[in-house]
């Protein structure tokens, strides 16, 4: 304080401040302190760290210019570099990140933690030997780093003459701390399963999803009174009070449970020369947390649910475009925001965006139960929390297919509802009809999805680089006698699992 108040004219004191109230969690305190910064220099290191704050506060468009302002600065420190590139991942621009990143690596070689940044942004831009390459190098530095264990695992189809059991099996063996316990588990499971071990798959998995439940603390009742909040304000339609949203055609939203197919139909749908990805948006979740006005921290509960309901469409739609923005494609009138849980925004998404295509994937319900049990989501995620339960999860699944049949029944034919399996049996048959729900002419282009070169930061990174087929196609068979519970109930609840 006393160095901005000697030297008004200089930046250094408004940094420095605003850097000490942002690490003590200030953060709305310290933005404009940054601001201030900028404002008497701009350079690297402050744009960077103005950057870095403004993506915590979700104003990601001013963030992405602050990012790029500051590329364009000139030399930076390893630090500056690797916040540049951390904004910019966050933004979902993996191609533009791995500069700044590689310029931390090139700086300071020892520092582990820019080399996993750039080791993962490697991986997400179909680089695995270069990504391959760097977490080896960290591993030789630090043999018991597990989220480098658990991303080689995810990196690629693990073989009998190349995996590496024994020293997953050492690392878990030396780990202490929680969360290391599940990273390395999960890539022992994967590794398991790829080897064709589905019993060692499934003793990683019960072992590593109960303890993990049990430390968050999951209710399902948490998740199941936010669909009762849903079913209730609209079970007869959206409220007679909203007016007409925006009218833009753009949005292809692809929705659906996780890991049922909706990164492969992204991939499809990107490959076709009018459309590009921006990812999974959070955008229509915060125009509604936004103008439903609730206090709550949590992004969807029941009372921001409620609240939406004197929200103004418009107003909605615009929010979301206003957020969407940042994240598109240049050049390209249509783009596919594929956040899955999207689906509980249907008719939100649906006055919003009237001309707004929608897609959702349907997969095999046990397959369904069975991958989303099976994969590590970001852990400390509300949205998938339900994950780490067998019977959650199929619990989930059930509340999901019935709000599925609302929507349909409120907005026919607006949603295709595509199935996986369909797809991967006639691909060609199952594509012509998607681009045309989503208004879009045929090109072969999209047939040959896997040739897409755009980054992939989902799980499926290395699926969708592969051309189409049925591997993944009844793999909860592998596990028949631990699943009939699951079955069993799902069946109980009408849902066809046969």
């Amino acid at each position: 304080q006393r160095l901005a108040l000697e030297q008004p004219d200089r930046p250094a004191g408004f940094f420095l401040l605003g850097m000490a109230a942002a690490e003590a969690g200030q953060v709305a305190k310290a933005l404009p302190m940054l601001e201030q910064a900028v404002a008497r220099g701009a350079s690297a290191e402050h744009l960077a760290q103005y950057a870095r704050l403004l993506i915590l506060l979700r104003r990601d468009g001013e963030a992405g210019r602050a990012a790029r302002d500051a590329l364009a600065a000139g030399p930076a420190d390893a630090l500056t570099h690797d916040t540049i590139g951390c904004v910019l991942a966050r933004l979902g621009d993996h191609a533009a990140s791995l500069a700044p990143f590689e310029a931390a690596v090139e700086a300071e070689p020892a520092n582990l933690s820019y080399r996993y940044n750039l080791a993962a942004a490697y991986g997400f831009t179909g680089q695995e030997a270069a990504a391959r390459s760097h977490y080896e190098a960290i591993l030789a530095a630090d043999p018991g780093d597990a989220r480098v264990h658990y991303a080689l695992a995810i990196l690629s189809k693990q073989t009998a003459e190349n995996h590496h059991i024994p020293r997953l099996e050492a690392a878990l063996a030396a780990a202490s701390r929680p969360e290391d316990r599940l990273r390395l588990r999960y890539a022992l499971a994967k590794t398991q399963e790829d080897l064709g071990d589905g019993a060692a798959a499934f003793a990683h998995l019960s072992a590593a999803n109960a303890a993990h439940k049990q430390e968050i603390g999951y209710d399902f009742a948490s998740d199941a009174a936010i669909f009762d909040a849903i079913e209730h304000l609209f079970a007869d339609g959206p409220p007679a009070s909203w007016g007409e949203g925006l009218n833009d055609p753009s949005p292809i939203f692809v929705v659906g449970m996780p890991r049922t197919g909706t990164t492969l139909v992204d991939r499809i749908l990107s490959s076709h020369p009018q459309v590009g990805s921006a990812g999974e948006l959070q955008a229509m979740p915060l125009a509604v947390k936004q103008l439903a006005g609730t206090a709550s921290r949590q992004v969807i509960d029941p009372a921001t649910i409620a609240a939406s309901a004197s929200a103004d469409p418009l107003a909605m739609g615009r929010g979301y475009m206003a957020r969407a923005v940042h994240h598109r494609p240049e050049g390209k009138p249509r783009f596919v925001d594929k956040l899955p849980a999207n689906f509980l925004y249907i008719s939100h998404i649906a006055r919003a965006l009237p001309q707004a295509r929608i897609v959702c994937l349907r997969r095999h319900p046990m397959d369904t139960v069975w991958s989303n049990y099976k994969n590590l989501f970001a852990s400390q995620s509300a949205y998938y929390a339900y994950s780490y339960d067998l019977m959650d999860t199929a619990r989930y699944f059930a509340r999901f297919d019935r709000l599925m049949a609302l929507w349909d029944r409120l907005f026919p034919g607006r949603i295709l509802q595509l199935s996986y399996e369909a797809l991967v049996a006639d691909q060609e048959g199952q594509t012509r009809r998607l681009l045309a729900h989503c208004g879009l002419d045929w090109d072969a282009a999209c047939l040959s999805f896997h040739e897409n070169k755009a980054a992939v930061a989902t799980p499926s990174a290395a699926q969708v680089r592969r051309p189409l087929n049925a591997d993944a196609v009844a793999r909860w068979k592998r596990h028949g006698a631990a699943l009939a519970p699951v079955r069993d109930w799902l069946r109980g609840e009408g849902v066809e699992v046969d």
